[in-house]
């Protein structure tokens, strides 16, 4: 079985790549683990044309990084996206992915899919001490699941972590998490 960890944030050597790494290291263990990091790959916005709505494929000229993102999806069984807190909600880059996954999403027919039975998982982090903003990731990034199909199966809401250094401490409730997945 093969396990995709997605870092949400366009910060490859914060606090969430340190998590990226502790959980890809913990599944390794019983899956095969691929990495990525949303800011290694370059794309435009949604424009909201809309022509996908009709043809189950994005006519935008940089469709295919995003299709090569998404064959990661479908490659995977397990998904997992770890991703901070931009002003109370995922960041920028992610939602911009997520927008441009139109194709794939099953609010309209025809829609472009991928393999099904595929599990997610989402761990959120944030700066501050309360939930609540980590529950709103956790709600933006199931809310994408569902509509790719994903069955969302578990999550973990972090707080008080700012800065690489300060996942140690949170350390053993991560990897507690992922004897979950």
């Amino acid at each position: 079985m093969r396990a995709l960890i997605i870092n949400c944030s366009p910060v490859r050597t914060g606090a969430t790549a340190e998590i990226v790494k502790l959980v890809s290291e913990q599944l390794s263990n019983k899956y095969s683990v691929k990495s990525i990091c949303i800011d290694d790959y370059v794309f435009a916005f949604c424009r909201g044309c809309r022509s996908c709505h009709n043809m189950a494929k994005c006519v935008m000229s940089d469709a295919g990084v995003i299709e090569n993102i998404m064959r990661e999806y479908d490659e995977a069984d397990i998904i997992v996206s770890v991703s901070p807190s931009y002003w109370a909600d995922i960041p920028g880059q992610f939602k911009a992915f997520i927008d441009r996954c139109t194709p794939w999403c099953n609010t309209h027919e025809p829609h472009a899919t991928i393999k099904p039975g595929k599990k997610g998982f989402t761990i959120a982090l944030r700066t501050g001490p309360n939930m609540p903003e980590c529950e709103r990731i956790i709600g933006s990034i199931e809310h994408f699941y569902g509509h790719l199909e994903i069955e969302s199966v578990g999550h973990l809401g972090l707080t008080s972590i700012e800065y690489k250094t300060d996942v140690e401490s949170r350390k053993q409730e991560i990897l507690d998490f992922c004897k979950y997945i």
